[in-house]
């Protein structure tokens, strides 16, 4: 039998492949960035209020609480936004590469937002992840704002992952709500901002069969299971632990890309080996962590 840390660190794993396979869909889908994840974001709230409906797990909160859940929705479709408008002026290899540097975000955040010391081995892992990534991209400088907008995208997703984890702790039960509100939340807004840019128009959503075939796939699978399993598994594993095996996100979504597109995706060896330096520095954080559980026992 796994234990409840192994089988939530496999979850982990399944989401981050998943969202590996959303850079492939957004490079697929034909739409700009803000339509893009606008449409992404109406399915899955139209997804996971259904399950609500059939579940019957909803109750009330606070004008405050929801207002609080609609904040971290805007930092996600922000998020969402930067991380789409990356692939359509880079390409998802160097798009996915930058979100490694989440991790370091997150090691300089995490101890404002959660009051705790800072640990020296997790700076000194989001050092090498930054160390890999440096590796990667001094032999690909023609992606200069594809790489600055990735590296938006990474902030705001650590910042998410750490909002999400105070929310989780201080709502442990409620997960399913807390996605709907809060991608409510990225709907309203970004429907505001269509709506101010003057960019809504219904025929700018006549799309072909499979761009709606991939979006369908994008807010459901990719985005609804995912969204409500990470904040499951945010009960059990710290937000640290879980965007450091979000760095996984580019090798699954590098791979399945040059799967997908082939010679378009293809990259200097530097690339593959920066790469490689993220990946050890997951499994070295994996090492770490589970060594101070340890100690934490005898």
């Amino acid at each position: 039998m796994l234990n409840d840390n192994i089988k939530n660190q496999l979850q982990l794993h399944l989401v981050v492949f998943i969202w590996g396979f959303t850079a492939v869909l957004g490079a697929l889908i034909s739409i700009g960035a803000l339509p893009l994840v606008f449409i992404r974001m109406v399915i899955a709230l139209a997804i996971v209020g259904i399950y609500l409906i059939f579940t019957k797990k909803y109750r009330s909160f606070s004008l405050k609480e929801i207002a609080l859940f609609f904040g971290a929705g805007i930092v996600i479709a922000l998020h969402w936004f930067t991380f789409f408008h990356a692939i359509k002026i880079a390409n998802v290899s160097v798009t996915l590469a930058c979100l490694s540097t989440g991790a370091f975000f997150t090691s300089l955040l995490e101890p404002y937002f959660f009051k705790r010391p800072v640990i020296k081995y997790e700076v000194f892992l989001g050092g090498l992840v930054i160390l890999g990534l440096a590796l990667i991209f001094s032999f690909e400088t023609q992606y200069f704002y594809g790489i600055l907008t990735a590296l938006t995208s990474a902030l705001l997703s650590a910042s998410f992952s750490i909002i999400n984890a105070k929310l989780i702790h201080k709502y442990p039960n409620d997960s399913v709500i807390i996605s709907f509100y809060e991608i409510l939340g990225g709907v309203l807004f970004l429907l505001a901002v269509l709506l101010i840019g003057g960019s809504f128009s219904l025929s700018a959503y006549v799309l072909s069969g499979s761009d709606w075939l991939w979006l369908f796939l994008l807010g459901s699978v990719c985005t609804a299971y995912p969204f409500i399993a990470s904040l499951n598994i945010m009960r059990y594993l710290s937000p640290y632990t879980v965007m450091l095996t979000i760095n996984l996100e580019p090798i699954y979504g590098i791979l399945l890309a040059v799967m997908v597109f082939g010679e378009k995706e293809s990259m200097t060896p530097q690339f593959y080996l920066g790469g490689l330096i993220i990946l050890l520095t997951v499994l070295a954080n994996g090492y770490f962590k589970n060594t101070a559980k340890r100690r934490q026992k005898i």
